[in-house]
C-alpha cells in the first residue's frame, strides 16, 4: 500500500487546557514555556523532585507548578514524555492509561547500550514506547525540531510563513486532539500515519532537525553539529514540504549516533 500523508483539520480550540510534563530538559523546558505563553497551564516534574524546578516554575509564571512524575501524569488533559528513551521503564504507567502521551524521544545508541528491536527495524522507537505503556494512547510528535527553533518558529494560525511538524500515531482522536494542542502553540501539523510509520521523521531523515534551521557549516565533529542545531536560528517548514520529504523519504539505520 502506498504511503500518503495527510494534514489533520485544524480545530478551532484545544480542549487541553493542563499539560503534564515528565522530564524537564531543553525539550520539556522548551514546550513548557510556549504552552504556557499559549495560555496552558503546565505541571512539570523531572526525577530529582519537585524542589528542583522552582527556578523553572519562577521563570515560566503563575501557570506552572511543579510535582512528581505520577501527579504530572494524573492532573495533564495530555502528557508530554520528554525523558531519554533509556528512561522510559520509569514512566507511570499507571498514572499514564487514558491519557495521550506525547512522544519525543529518539533511539541514541551508545557503547553498552542499545536496543535490537530497533537496529532491525522490527519496531518504531515509538512503538516500543507504546508497547511499554499499555491503555496509554501515544503520539510521536515534537521530536524532530530543537527547542530553540520552537521558540522562533511559532506563528498563529493562517500565517504564510507557519511551521510544520509531523505527527505519528496509532489513534485517531489522539492525533487530532495532538494537532489542536501543537495549533495552540503555534504549528500546523502533518500526519505521518501510524507509529510504525514515525521512522520518517526520526534521526537520520530529511525530517530530523535539519530542515529547521538550514544547511550546518561544513567540518564539524558530531558533537559540534548538535550544538550548532541547538543554537541555529529556526528556518520556517511549511506543511506540504514536510509531506514531500517524508513520502520521499527512505528508511536507513535507525538512531543517532554519535561519533
Amino acid at each position: 500500500m502506498a504511503w500518503c500523508a495527510r494534514t489533520p483539520e485544524r480545530r478551532t480550540e484545544v480542549s487541553t487546557t493542563t499539560l503534564g510534563i515528565i522530564g524537564t530538559g531543553m525539550v520539556g523546558a522548551g514546550v513548557a514555556r510556549r504552552a504556557v505563553d499559549a495560555g496552558l497551564n503546565v505541571v512539570l516534574s523531572n526525577s530529582r523532585g519537585p524542589g528542583t524546578l522552582d527556578d523553572l516554575v519562577a521563570r515560566l509564571g503563575r501557570r506552572a507548578r511543579a510535582a512528581t512524575p505520577a501527579e504530572a501524569a494524573r492532573a495533564g488533559d495530555m502528557v508530554l514524555a520528554a525523558v531519554p528513551l533509556a528512561a522510559r521503564e520509569g514512566l507511570p504507567r499507571e498514572e499514564l492509561v487514558g491519557r495521550i502521551v506525547i512522544d519525543p524521544m529518539n533511539y541514541a545508541p551508545r557503547p553498552g547500550w542499545n536496543l535490537p528491536e530497533l537496529d532491525s527495524d522490527a519496531l518504531t522507537s515509538s512503538e516500543l514506547v507504546q508497547r511499554g505503556l499499555p491503555g496509554a494512547r501515544v503520539v510521536k510528535a515534537l521530536h524532530n525540531i530543537g527547542p530553540r527553533q520552537l521558540l522562533d518558529l511559532f506563528r498563529p494560525a493562517g500565517a504564510p510563513d507557519r511551521t510544520a511538524l509531523p505527527v505519528s500515531g496509532d489513534d485517531p482522536d489522539a492525533k487530532k486532539e495532538t494537532a489542536a494542542f501543537l495549533d495552540a502553540l503555534g504549528f500546523d501539523t502533518v500526519d505521518l500515519g501510524p507509529l510504525a510509520d514515525s521512522w520518517r521523521s526520526e534521526p537520520n531523515t530529511p525530517l530530523y532537525a535539519f530542515s529547521y534551521v538550514g544547511p550546518p557549516p561544513a567540518g564539524l565533529t558530531t558533537a559540534e553539529l548538535v550544538a550548532w542545531v541547538q543554537q541555529a536560528p529556526g528556518v520556517p517548514l511549511p506543511a506540504a514540504r514536510v509531506e514531500e520529504l517524508a513520502a520521499a523519504t527512505e528508511r536507513g539505520p535507525a538512531g543517532f549516533r554519535m561519533d
